[in-house]
């Protein structure tokens, strides 16, 4: 799997509407954040519809809010293909991390795995958080295997949380502490030997 590099942008109107344009569609949304009971695709930091067309006032505190942090995922050449969030809680000192690509042709390429890096960079060494942790459904194979690759380890499970198709699934708790992170970092890119 080739690995891409992305950069990590404030989200504009336009990747709002691009955002709720993807999770129409089902596989998109069930990758992200589900449904709502109510059938509209589900997305913890915000509503796509009412973001279009929020005020500045409104806007200004959603994608300000130092509890969700949130932002969209470009390519090194410019082109916004998904989106970041991480909630925040900060008498804890941890955030759950959520990474969405809603470009269905990129996926297995490297840029989720590299938009999670990009987050794990900025909560750790920018934001000061202490720990991350994704809730990753048992049948999100893929999601699982990148989540082990980038260092995260099995914390816990929960037990029928997830909906999906008509059943109900198992979810998995992983997390990486600041100090793993760290470890792992370095052991990628160790100093230099000096003379």
């Amino acid at each position: 799997m080739a690995s891409h590099e992305v950069v990590l942008n404030n989200v504009s109107r336009e990747d709002v509407s691009r955002i709720k344009e993807w999770l129409k569609d089902e596989k998109i949304a069930e990758s992200w954040f589900g449904r709502y009971a109510y059938g509209d695709p589900a997305h913890l930091g915000y509503h796509p519809d009412e973001m279009e067309r929020a005020s500045d006032e409104v806007w200004g505190r959603v994608f300000g809010d130092p509890e969700h942090r949130i932002l969209s995922i470009y390519t090194s050449w410019g082109e916004h293909i998904g989106e970041v969030h991480l909630a925040v809680e900060e008498s804890l000192g941890d955030g759950q991390l959520s990474i969405l690509i809603g470009r269905k042709d990129l996926w297995h390429h490297g840029y989720g795995t590299s938009g999670v890096r990009a987050a794990l960079e900025l909560a750790f060494n920018e934001w000061g958080i202490y720990r991350v942790w994704v809730d990753v459904p048992e049948y999100n194979d893929a999601a699982r295997t990148m989540f082990e690759h980038l260092g995260f380890v099995h914390e816990g499970t929960l037990r029928k949380s997830r909906p999906h198709e008509g059943s109900r699934f198992d979810s998995v708790v992983m997390g990486i502490l600041a100090a793993e992170y760290a470890a792992a970092e370095h052991e990628e890119h160790p100093e230099p030997h000096t003379v």
